[in-house]
Order: C-alpha cells, then sequence, then structure tokens
C-alpha cells in the first residue's frame, strides 16, 4: 500500500469521519473504498449526437438556418 497525503476542508474531513464511523471502519478505509467505487466505475461516454461544428450564429439563425435546408416552416 501506498501512503498519499491530501488536503481537505474541515467540513469534508468530518463528514468523512462521521460517515467512517457510521460504517464501522476507519476514515482511511472508508476513502479507499469509496475512491475504489469512484475509479471502478465506467467512463461517462462522450456525446454522440448533438455536437458539431458548425456556425457560431447556429441557435439565434436557427430559422433561417431551417429554411435553407428545406426543413423550415
Amino acid at each position: 500500500m501506498k501512503k498519499t497525503s491530501v488536503y481537505l476542508e474541515e467540513a469534508l474531513d468530518e463528514a468523512l469521519a462521521l460517515r467512517a464511523a457510521e460504517e464501522g471502519v476507519t476514515k482511511a478505509e472508508f476513502i479507499r473504498r469509496t475512491l475504489t467505487g469512484a475509479v471502478g466505475r465506467p467512463s461517462r461516454p462522450r456525446p454522440s449526437i448533438g455536437v458539431f461544428a458548425g456556425p457560431v450564429d447556429l441557435a439565434g439563425e436557427a430559422d433561417r438556418h431551417l429554411e435553407e435546408t428545406g426543413f423550415g416552416s
């Protein structure tokens, strides 16, 4: 096991101590479990739709752009 130091806000440190006590483990063990869960989760997928390069004014000029493409009213 490797020792690592982190700086925590006092309120977070107190909250960690409280949660660890509730679970009956040391604060260090609670932090290890929490971090293991966080890094073990799959990465959030990148959006595959709705993200594209286009004119900066696309939203402001949506009606005009729709008309130009034949999708307007």
